[in-house]
């Protein structure tokens, strides 16, 4: 048959990405507790293409997937990439992955556990010779004002917030990025707010995580800031971008902060 995708093209003109998005796929991620976790990613894959071809080979995307049995992590991404621009004859190729990561979660006094899942993400992209791999997760906290504390003759509002992190990870000394958990991401949110968020409180629980917050008074630039100091301290993280945002509970708007740094002065 006819390869109309391989015809020359007359413009002249080369595009950035063309290939396939909202391409809905089970996956198998790392997971530190039981190494690994399946779950469902909407993905996707693209490749640059030169001006001289009319189009690119959209089912070819699915079937480098279907060779790595949909298994992609930090480890076999680069694999993949490389054989996206085998397969499409390309000079660079993306891949972004966002899906739900589920952890078991223990309330802080009566222990009870349920699941409580986070957004997360991989973006991986290679160009040449030089690979680029990112992680990211949202992560649900709660957050209590300082300005109604530090006004209010009793109480405070609070509300739940979303913190965004992004990171970019040093290579190690094989040349390989340094492996950096979705776990440790949630953590360094979850630290940053004024409580976590958590799947199941009892009333022991709740008592407890109102009154932490209550305790821990923080503006949404204050999250940003934690998350931007704790990830600085990192020597295993070479770039990172945070964005936290509250949903206001006394406002019909939402706050926000958000930064992204390799390296920054921390004045003091």
């Amino acid at each position: 048959m006819k390869d109309v995708q391989s015809l020359p093209d007359s413009r002249g003109i080369p595009l950035d990405q063309v290939g396939v998005t909202g391409l809905r796929y089970p996956i198998v991620v790392l997971d530190k507790a039981h190494q690994r976790q399946q779950t469902v990613a909407d993905i996707t894959m693209s490749v640059s293409l030169p001006h001289h071809f009319k189009g690119t080979h959209m089912s070819r995307f699915l079937e480098v997937l279907n060779e790595h049995h949909g298994e992609v992590t930090m480890r076999t991404l680069p694999a993949i990439l490389k054989r996206m621009r085998e397969r499409l004859d390309a000079e660079s190729a993306r891949v972004e992955l966002r899906f739900p990561y589920f952890l078991e979660r223990e309330a802080p006094v009566s222990k009870a556990r349920g699941l409580m899942d986070y957004e997360c993400m991989f973006r991986g992209e290679v160009k040449g010779d030089a690979f680029d791999f990112t992680v990211g997760v949202k992560v649900p906290v709660t957050s209590l004002c300082p300005c109604s504390k530090e006004i209010s003759e009793y109480g405070a509002h609070n509300q739940r917030g979303v913190i965004t992190i992004e990171v970019k990870s040093n290579l190690d000394e094989q040349g390989h990025p340094h492996l950096i958990w979705f776990e440790e991401l949630i953590a360094v949110a979850e630290a940053s707010g004024s409580s976590p968020v958590y799947p199941l409180l009892k009333r022991d629980d709740e008592r407890y995580v109102t009154m932490q917050a209550y305790d821990t008074p923080v503006f949404v630039e204050d999250m940003a800031r934690n998350v931007a100091a704790l990830l600085h301290a990192n020597t295993q993280v070479a770039w990172f971008s945070v964005h936290a945002e509250n949903f206001e509970s006394i406002h019909n708007h939402s706050a926000f902060a958000q930064l992204t740094a390799s390296s920054f002065p921390i004045v003091k």
